[in-house]
């Protein structure tokens, strides 16, 4: 009995150059969803000329929707 290979390249070498190169995740504003429902189990978002519901599932998973 022979152990298989991998053929799967890592998931860096499916991304651009420019994104493996991206600045810093210290760079990117985090938020913590607590802070963002503020005890609510949903929230409207306003993007564009679009509202988006973020809500919080009964598993505490987030789900986006439009």
């Amino acid at each position: 009995m022979h152990a298989e290979k991998s053929i799967l390249a890592p998931a860096s070498a499916a991304l651009p150059a420019a994104a493996r190169s991206a600045a810093p995740a210290s760079s990117v504003r985090r938020l913590t969803s607590a802070g963002l429902m503020q005890d609510q189990r949903e929230v409207e978002i306003e993007h564009g000329n679009k509202v988006y519901r973020l809500r919080i599932t009964q598993l505490g998973k987030l789900i986006l929707t439009a």
